[in-house]
């Protein structure tokens, strides 16, 4: 199940949680279980490119095959990495990765 993803184009598994939960600030076992549903959470709350933004940069992809990808220039690249990691602290972004039932700290 989802093979064909943008995490996958970059990652060898479905490891998502594993690596948001620190960046969000958020134990994995608090965050959603089903990983179509949790991918859907994702692409629901980050745009295409935000979404393959974190996949290349978390994936360790160099920065300038990201500028490549994507015709930043470095100022623009530290910009949108910048949103793109504030946008995974942000309490909405936070409360909707969380399993349901699960208190909010």
């Amino acid at each position: 199940m989802l093979e064909k993803t943008v995490w996958r184009q970059f990652h060898d598994e479905n490891n998502f949680r594993e690596i948001l939960a620190p960046l969000c600030n958020v134990e994995v076992l608090n965050m959603i279980a089903d990983d179509k549903e949790f991918y859907g959470v994702l692409k629901a709350k980050l745009t295409k490119k935000e979404l393959k933004l974190l996949a290349m940069d978390t994936a360790k992809v160099a920065d300038e095959a990201i500028k490549q990808e994507f015709g930043f220039d470095d100022e623009t690249l530290k910009v949108a990495k910048f949103k793109v990691y504030k946008k995974l602290k942000q309490d909405k972004f936070r409360l909707s990765i969380r399993e349901q039932g699960g208190e909010y700290e």
